[in-house]
């Protein structure tokens, strides 16, 4: 039924991956500036120091599409790091402890690391995407 989506598919997870980047770089900017946002002025130093660099420049590797896998596997990680020590604690449903959104990019970062980019990224130009860049994998 929605077979005609197939020779999209890389596209939209161009568009997909270029959004979660910006979200996630737009996640760590704050943690770094003190402003903007939801600066989180009462987080120890080192969700400051290690936790925002990491949002802010693997949110802008992974929207630009560059060292996209090394990157997607770190943000993973870092983002189920988060839940686990910002949310787990605060109850078990991530509803109630606001953990759904680490829990998608967490997941999200996983699948961009075990698939590629997709269109439209510097990897695919560099010839490091795993795939070219327009085309969808085959199983």
């Amino acid at each position: 039924m929605f077979d005609w989506l197939t020779p999209h598919a890389p596209k939209i997870l161009a568009v997909l991956r270029i959004l979660s980047g910006i979200m996630i770089a737009m996640h760590g900017f704050p943690k770094l500036a003190r402003a903007f946002g939801d600066a989180p002025n009462t987080a120890p130093l080192h969700i400051t120091w290690v936790a925002g660099p990491i949002e802010l420049v693997g949110g802008a590797l992974i929207a630009l599409g560059l060292f996209t896998r090394p990157a997607a596997f770190l943000m993973s990680g870092q983002m189920a790091f988060a839940y686990f020590l910002g949310h787990a604690s605060r109850g078990w449903s991530p509803v109630a402890n606001r953990g759904e959104l680490p829990i998608v990019y967490c997941w999200l970062m996983l699948y961009l690391a075990a698939h590629g980019p997709g269109a439209w990224s510097l990897d695919g130009w560099r010839g490091k995407g795993g795939h070219a860049p327009d085309t969808v994998p085959r199983a």
